[in-house]
């Protein structure tokens, strides 16, 4: 039984798709299909339910996933045991980075970070909220800045502040925007963004919540600057609250008053990495800027 073996059931039992499992551990799908294959033959029972476009665990893989996944967390803790003998903290951290850097104080976690641990090379790279949760959970980042309702159960974390979102549109559909309930205001042309995107999984969790769907007209990143888009007049959008009451004030858009979005902004890291130095430290550095104790 080997690691990679047991890191690739974990995965694949996170993700639900051999195809974003292979994505995510950058290999091949026949190749994560051989390391489970392997896997099960040498446990001798079958984890996967295998359908078109899917993979479920069967009842034995359901029962196994605890114990493979403790595997996973011993082994990064004997990593980090090492490391800690070893002295110096050296080697490489990848961290991923999601809106707007000054939101995330990057530059003084970044800055601690270099200066607490000098011989670590540190890496950034930006992403969308849950394209990083699944790097952060298949052990391909060491730890990324994540927006969502909560702190994803397959990954540990951080919780650093808490984030509000109101739904605005522009000015022209004030009267429609103030009368609406749940339902008017599904029906109303809405900007969305990529599936991944913490905003949108924070709209569509809010619209679901009531059994609806809203009806988008516009899919944009966050380069096209949603709020821009409101003000055009071409839909609804959620914005930050910090962005959309001072709009509101200069008259840009209209809030819709009955209901006020929350979200976590968080630090995530895989659960096999809890006691890994690098990022032991970055905990405790971000503790320290965020004021956390």
């Amino acid at each position: 039984m080997e690691i990679y073996q047991l890191r690739a059931f974990v995965t694949a039992a996170k993700l639900g798709n051999l195809t974003r499992t292979a994505e995510a551990l950058h290999v091949t799908q026949p190749a994560i299909t051989a390391q489970i294959k392997a896997l099960e033959e040498e446990l001798g029972v079958a984890l996967f339910d295998r359908r078109p476009g899917r993979i479920q665990l069967t009842r034995a893989g359901e029962v196994l996933l605890p114990d493979a996944e403790q595997v996973l967390t011993a082994a990064g803790h004997l990593s980090g045991r090492a490391r800690d003998l070893q002295g110096e903290v050296t080697g490489a951290l990848l961290l991923g980075t999601v809106a707007e850097p000054d939101s995330l104080r990057l530059g003084s976690f970044l800055g601690a970070l270099v200066e607490a641990l000098p011989l670590l090379e540190i890496r950034t790279r930006g992403g969308l909220a849950e394209e990083l949760r699944d790097q952060v959970a298949a052990g391909l980042m060491q730890g990324a800045f994540y927006i969502g309702p909560h702190i994803p159960r397959e990954v540990a974390g951080l919780a650093l502040q808490t984030l509000h979102f109101r739904v605005a549109g522009p000015p022209a559909l004030r009267e429609a925007i103030l009368r609406a309930g749940w339902r008017e205001l599904a029906a109303l042309p809405w900007i969305g963004a990529p599936a991944q995107h913490h905003t949108q999984t924070l709209l569509r969790e809010a619209f679901a919540r009531q059994g609806l769907v809203p009806r988008q007209v516009v899919e944009c990143d966050e380069a096209a600057a949603p709020l821009s888009l409101v003000r055009s007049g071409v839909g609804l959008a959620l914005l930050r609250e910090d962005a959309a009451l001072p709009a509101s004030e200069r008259g840009e858009v209209v809030i819709w008053p009955h209901a006020r979005v929350g979200a976590r902004l968080a630090f995530i890291h895989p659960r096999a990495a809890e006691h890994d130095p690098p990022i032991v430290a970055a905990l405790s550095v971000l503790r320290g800027i965020w004021g956390l104790g």
